[in-house]
C-alpha cells in the first residue's frame, strides 16, 4: 500500500493544492518498507491527481485541500485524510497506528468532524438535506 503525505520543511504542508513535495510511504503489514520524497509541484492543482496516480498512491494525508480536488481524488479511489498538521514522524506514527484523524494532529480551528473522511457530509459535518435548528434547512 502506498500513502502520500504533503510535506513542507519537515512538517505537514498547510495546503495540498499548492504543495510541492510529498513523502511517499510504501507500507506492508503495517510497516514502512520504503520512504522517499517526490516532487508533486504542477502548474495546476488538478494535475496533482495524475502525479499521485503515477506514484501509485492509495491514501493521501494532507493539510487543507479544496473540495473539488478532494472529490476528484475520492472519485478515483484515493482515501483522503485532510486537515492534518504536525511533524511528519508524528503523523506517520499515528497513521500506522490507525489513529488519524486525531485532535492532537489537526489544523488549528479544525474540530475533528470537519472534512475528514467525510463521506456524504457537507461543510461543518451536517448531512446533506439535514435540517438545522427549528426545522430550517
Amino acid at each position: 500500500m502506498k500513502a502520500a503525505l504533503a510535506v513542507w520543511d519537515g512538517r505537514m504542508s498547510p495546503v495540498f493544492d499548492v504543495s510541492r513535495a510529498a513523502l511517499i510511504l510504501t507500507i506492508e503489514d503495517g510497516v514502512v518498507i520504503e520512504r522517499r520524497t517526490e516532487d508533486v509541484e504542477t502548474p495546476a492543482a488538478a494535475l496533482k491527481l495524475d502525479r499521485l496516480a503515477e506514484l501509485g498512491v492509495e491514501t493521501l494525508i494532507c493539510g487543507a485541500i479544496s473540495e473539488p480536488l478532494r472529490h476528484a481524488l475520492t472519485t478515483r479511489g484515493v482515501m483522503v485524510i485532510g486537515f492534518v498538521a504536525g511533524e511528519i514522524d508524528d503523523v506517520v506514527e499515528a497513521f500506522l497506528a490507525g489513529t488519524l484523524p486525531t485532535p492532537a494532529l489537526s489544523m488549528p480551528g479544525c474540530c475533528g468532524k470537519q472534512n475528514r473522511l467525510r463521506g456524504d457530509r457537507g461543510r461543518g459535518g451536517a448531512r446533506r438535506g439535514a435540517r438545522g435548528r427549528m426545522g430550517r434547512p
